[in-house]
Formats: structure tokens, C-alpha cells, sequence
């Protein structure tokens, strides 16, 4: 078994992507793996106390050990409640049908 493994962390912006490739000792964690990347310096938004990460798209806490070829991810807080948004849409749709017009000319 090899002494170091490489990994990936990435950080998804709104006009791109950061991905910094890295190469860290076996048994590094994920929050070694945040500080080694660089990415906490460059984007001070980045809460380690209250932000949320994962790995390869499941959420994981600061002290899983990484392996092979895993990804950090680092999550963004949501702008909109996904939950609230849908209620809309749904509120905007009854609107339109109680309007008439092709809507409910379809409904007939």
C-alpha cells in the first residue's frame, strides 16, 4: 500500500469551477484536505464550523479519512428554499387555469 494518496477538492461558483488536484500522506482527513488545498485562504466565505462538505456528492464530516482518488466537495448554502420555490410554481399554475385560456380550454 502506497504511503500517499492523490484526491481532488473542488468548489463550485456560480461563473466556475475551482478543482485543485492533490497529493496528501494515507490517513489524511477531509478537513487536512480543505487546509491543504488553498481554497480557505481564497474564498473566506468558506465556514469550516458551520459549512457543509462531502464526498463525491454524500455529505461527510471533517474527520473521515480520505482514500484513493476521492472527492472533497464543498458546498455552497442554497439562495432559495427548494420547498418554497415549488409552492410558488404551483401557486403561479392554479392562477393560470382559474385565468381560462389555453389552460383550461385543455382541461375540457
Amino acid at each position: 500500500m502506497s504511503d500517499t494518496i492523490h484526491i481532488e477538492v473542488a468548489y463550485a461558483l456560480p461563473e466556475r469551477q475551482e478543482v485543485v488536484p492533490l497529493t496528501l500522506p494515507a490517513g489524511s482527513t477531509l478537513g487536512q484536505a480543505l487546509e491543504a488545498s488553498g481554497l480557505l485562504a481564497k474564498y473566506p466565505e468558506i465556514d469550516l464550523a458551520k459549512g457543509k462538505f462531502g464526498i463525491y456528492g454524500k455529505l461527510a464530516k471533517l474527520d473521515t479519512v480520505l482514500r484513493e482518488r476521492d472527492r472533497v466537495e464543498i458546498y455552497r448554502p442554497l439562495i432559495a428554499d427548494p420547498k418554497e420555490v415549488r409552492k410558488q410554481r404551483a401557486a403561479e399554475g392554479k392562477a393560470l387555469k382559474k385565468g381560462g385560456g389555453a389552460a383550461a380550454a385543455a382541461e375540457a
